[in-house]
């Protein structure tokens, strides 16, 4: 909206200074520090309303340190995350943008799957919460449509640029001979070309079926993801922590993926109007690391399903408009890591039960971070070393853009 507005005063009243707000880096500024704002200023009516209607968490006793005195700290702060990206987003982005569009979907929607999940197990005391089957409905309906619309959108497209390799800084773009694809091509780390075609996967009489293994594919991708997420948020301050460290490599990965010098000196995909995202990613990671300000140990308040189911999301969707989906393994290990010790072990389980007749682990408790905690290591330590991991896998994304 100020976008809007300040492109009319800039053209009418050539006001001073309105132009600066057609920048990319200006507008990520104002988003990232309206969504910091958002979260630590209003935060605290939030957690009040959410202690008066009392939405607080309900513990198991699984036998882990400090966990019974977390019972009642009110839940479903993932609203206060949800807001914290949604306003600056509106407030600061250009809302034309198919991308920008599809990632504000994203987030209302998995916020409200994660919401209504929350309020059954709270407020109607079913401890089961949202059915698992509606869940997977859910996802599978946010990635059906993000999906079709990259596939089908005119605008969703690749740049190919007839003077690739021969691309300054001192060279003016608009006089380059450009075409524009419509392609599910897409990056694949470590290899010389740095590019994958999803028709690749199929024999060549299916090839015409290429959008729909796409489509298949997304809906895998966002399901998975937002999964990751929603396991991953078991102690304080991990699930956010690593979500924005995530965040701001994809809003890099989306700055250079936008613009033409950057794109073509890395050899990368140039993505038109991918670059707009780099807002919206500003806004998500000011509301991660906003939302530590009060989840941060002893965490005051959670996120619920109604956070991580919304990021996990966020995240996926993020990944598939800079087509780095297949840097996800990576970039998102910790996720990955904690959804495989919950299949592992649940696995092994019924294995041995089935094969000896009683059931073994290979982890002391399941997810990841619960069998440090089983170890008597500090939930802080935990965190702390999570996000480490995760630093250190963003940096390993980022080097793949190179390493080929």
């Amino acid at each position: 909206m100020l976008y809007y507005l300040f492109e009319y005063l800039d053209k009418t009243f050539d006001l001073t200074g309105a132009g600066v707000f057609q920048y990319i880096s200006f507008r990520a500024g104002i988003a990232i520090a309206f969504s910091l704002l958002i979260t630590i200023f209003f935060g605290k009516y939030i957690i009040w309303a959410l202690q008066r209607n009392q939405m607080g968490e309900t513990i198991r006793d699984l036998g882990l340190e400090g966990q019974l005195q977390k019972k009642g700290t009110p839940t479903m702060g993932g609203i206060m995350i949800i807001a914290a990206i949604v306003i600056p987003t509106l407030l600061t982005a250009r809302l034309d943008n198919i991308y920008v569009i599809l990632l504000l979907v994203t987030t209302v929607w998995m916020g409200l799957i994660g919401f209504l999940d929350d309020y059954l197990k709270i407020k109607k005391k079913n401890k089961e919460g949202l059915s698992g089957k509606f869940k997977i409905v859910g996802q599978i309906g946010i990635g059906l449509i993000v999906g079709v619309t990259m596939v089908y959108h005119q605008d969703i497209v690749v740049r190919d640029f007839a003077d690739a390799g021969q691309i300054t800084s001192g060279m003016d773009i608009k006089d380059l001979k450009f075409e524009d694809v419509k392609s599910s091509i897409t990056t694949i780390p470590f290899v010389k070309d740095n590019e994958f075609d999803y028709k690749w996967l199929l024999p060549a009489f299916l090839e015409d079926y290429t959008n729909i293994l796409y489509v298949f594919a997304v809906i895998f991708i966002v399901t998975a993801v937002s999964n990751g997420a929603n396991i991953t948020d078991g102690l304080d301050g991990l699930a956010a922590g690593t979500s924005a460290i995530i965040g701001g490599t994809l809003a890099i990965l989306a700055y250079l993926s936008g613009n033409v010098i950057f794109s073509d000196y890395l050899n990368i995909m140039y993505i038109p109007g991918s670059s707009e995202t780099v807002i919206f990613a500003a806004a998500f990671i000011g509301a991660c690391v906003g939302f530590l300000w009060y989840n941060s140990f002893p965490a005051q308040v959670f996120m619920g399903d109604t956070g991580s189911l919304s990021i996990g999301g966020v995240i996926a969707v993020l990944a598939l408009i800079v087509r780095k989906e297949l840097l996800i393994p990576i970039l998102c290990g910790v996720f990955l890591i904690e959804n495989l010790s919950v299949i592992i072990q649940v696995s092994y389980f019924k294995y041995t039960k089935k094969k000896y007749g009683e059931g073994r682990r290979v982890f002391l408790m399941s997810p990841l971070h619960h069998h440090y905690q089983k170890q008597n290591i500090h939930e802080t330590k935990i965190v702390t070393r999570f996000w480490t991991v995760g630093i250190l896998l963003a940096i390993m994304t980022l080097a793949t853009l190179k390493l080929r």
